[in-house]
């Protein structure tokens, strides 16, 4: 991958709560085509540094490019990094799509209207070509049937699915998935991870904040191991999974088994 694009580099990211210091310098680059699993222990800073990369956690230092473009941050008042110019960070984030844990559809809209929203209003599409993307994503999916169907007669596992139908709508260029699959009963899981697996298919930039071990081992082309707000180990899966230099991390792995 040493030749191909780089969709996203994340430099010396600080993020601390008070006294407590969450992330303690975490740098990643991601390539475009970059499959990378973030696994680790809960409280390691997964989901934070996940969030701070589009800014809904405001890290205390670090640098954040996509695409090649730098954020440009400035200190606010407490001390953490706060976007200098918001119509940057604005047009920033409309390349970063996120999928969270609880779906945050809207329950007043139908799933059409859920996906064709952001599209018209942040980048101005017609609402024909929209809802024909829409409907497209939907297909891919397997959820065209619901289009006129509220999000509360859905299961889980189909909310999901819509969320991420309404995040590629906006066709970001890096995909950022935090526990898609936690909130969901176990039968319900992997209707979420094979719409997953199908976009790790396609090329689709994504990092993954997951606990589906499995699936990190299938479809990752770089896996990354926090412990205590630090990466432990990153490498290949077959390296992290099955030959790890880190003895915390063969304690994780051995424990993660199955």
């Amino acid at each position: 991958m040493a030749n191909a694009e780089t969709a996203l580099e994340l430099i010396d990211i600080h993020k601390s709560y008070d006294e407590l210091e969450v992330l303690k310098g975490v740098s990643l680059t991601a390539h475009k085509g970059d499959v990378i699993s973030i696994l680790g222990s809960s409280g390691s800073g997964k989901s934070t540094l996940l969030r701070c990369i589009n800014m809904l956690e405001q890290p205390n230092q670090g640098r954040i490019i996509i695409g090649g473009e730098e954020l440009g941050l400035k200190k606010d008042k407490f001390g953490a990094l706060e976007a200098a110019n918001r119509k940057q960070l604005e047009r920033m984030r409309s390349q970063l799509g996120f999928v969270f844990q609880q779906f945050n559809l809207w329950p007043h809209k139908t799933i059409l209207q859920n996906i064709i929203e952001a599209p018209i209003q942040v980048l101005k599409q017609p609402k024909a070509q929209a809802v024909a993307y829409a409907q497209e994503l939907l297909r891919k999916v397997g959820l065209l049937d619901k289009q006129d169907a509220y999000p509360g007669n859905l299961s889980g596992g189909q909310q999901q699915r819509i969320a991420i139908a309404r995040t590629l709508a906006m066709d970001p260029a890096v995909l950022l998935f935090d526990e898609p699959t936690s909130a969901l009963d176990p039968e319900l899981v992997n209707e979420v991870l094979a719409v997953m697996r199908d976009l790790a298919d396609e090329g689709r930039t994504m990092l993954i904040v997951t606990h589906e071990m499995r699936f990190a081992r299938d479809v990752s082309s770089q896996v990354v191991f926090l412990h205590q707000g630090q990466i432990e180990e990153m490498g290949p899966p077959e390296q992290v999974f099955d030959n790890p230099t880190s003895a915390r991390v063969r304690d994780f792995m051995s424990s993660h088994q199955g």
